[in-house]
């Protein structure tokens, strides 16, 4: 059966991100030649270049473009939003599992009285339902869902759906408009400021590869070995909760089960043991490689590759003969 989607695209600083493109090529798919749709919120989404949506699947692009949408006001991408839906009727409306994702679908699937499904890795059809795979119990199992009702709303993890190669030759119409009145008065919540806290670099949530540090390093001095390794591999640097609790980094880097969540093509596990809580929020890399003086740690368990040594002997080995072997 043919569907109509609608995809919420995921904006940073401006920039379209990459999970973006993964959902329209998923719709592309899912909608059996029917409709896509690629939508924009953003105080300058009129200047945002669409071109790349309609590469990647969009068959049309709805963009409310406000000053009141610098900062995410839930109330006020709800009601943008349902006006959007209302218009074009989709089945199905994907969003990132980001921030922003995991409030607003919710929030608007209960304005349509719809079923959600949260932080899908896959969906496939089966006899005419669309199937999602999700993650449950920190990784360890995985769950196939159908959600009955006329539409559907699911939000997904970033680097799970693989995005197409891009069409090129297609185009896609744009509509700009004010798509919902927003007074002060239909808002109860304002932001007055956003406080941001950069790790700087390669975005974790969306990086291919990453290099990450336990309590194994020891220091904050300790991380420079994995800064390098990161520079010369374009990667990104991420840590467990222990070392961030040591202090050896900020929050920001921590990865697991109260940090981020990544699926990255290749994740360097460097002096971090494997506590159950940091493979839940990276055991499900495509690659892992761990780094450990201790042949028993649980990290190697998980890993495809496993390196027992010191660190600090072999991180900066590996950093040379890497920056060798991509010179080349």
């Amino acid at each position: 059966m043919s569907r109509t989607i609608l995809v919420l695209a995921d904006l940073r600083n401006g920039a379209v991100r990459n999970v973006t493109f993964e959902m329209l090529s998923a719709a592309k798919r899912l909608a059996n030649g029917g409709t896509v749709i690629a939508s924009i919120i953003s105080n300058n989404g009129s200047t945002i270049d669409t071109a790349a949506l309609a590469h990647y699947g969009a068959d049309k692009v709805l963009v409310a473009d406000d000053a009141q949408f610098e900062n995410y006001v839930p109330d006020a991408y709800a009601a943008v939003l349902d006006a959007m839906i209302k218009e074009v009727n989709p089945n199905l409306v994907l969003m990132s599992h980001s921030a922003i994702g995991r409030d607003l679908a919710p929030k608007v699937a209960a304005r349509f009285a719809a079923g959600q499904v949260s932080d899908i890795i896959d969906v496939t059809e089966d006899g005419g339902n669309l199937v999602f795979t999700r993650p449950i119990y920190a990784g360890k199992a995985f769950t196939k869902n159908t959600v009955a009702g006329e539409i559907v709303f699911a939000t997904v993890r970033p680097n799970n759906l693989t995005a197409g190669e891009p069409d090129v030759s297609r185009s896609a119409d744009k509509e700009v408009k004010v798509w919902a009145e927003l007074s002060a008065d239909s808002l109860r919540t304002f932001i007055k400021e956003v406080v941001k806290k950069s790790t700087g670099g390669v975005d974790l949530s969306e990086a291919k590869i990453i290099v990450s540090g336990g309590r194994g390093v020891k220091s904050q001095e300790g991380f420079k070995p994995l800064y390098d390794l990161a520079e010369v591999l374009g990667a990104a640097v991420g840590a467990s909760r222990g070392a961030c609790d040591a202090d050896y980094c900020d929050y920001a880097l921590q990865i697991g089960q109260t940090g981020k969540v990544v699926t990255p093509d290749l994740y360097f596990a460097v002096g971090i043991s494997g506590a159950i809580q940091h493979l839940a929020g990276m055991s499900n890399s495509k690659v892992i490689v761990a780094i450990n003086k201790d042949p028993e740690a649980p990290i190697f368990k998980v890993a495809d590759y496993g390196i027992v040594g010191d660190l600090f002997d072999i991180v900066p080995i590996l950093t040379e003969e890497l920056k060798k072997v991509l010179a080349e």
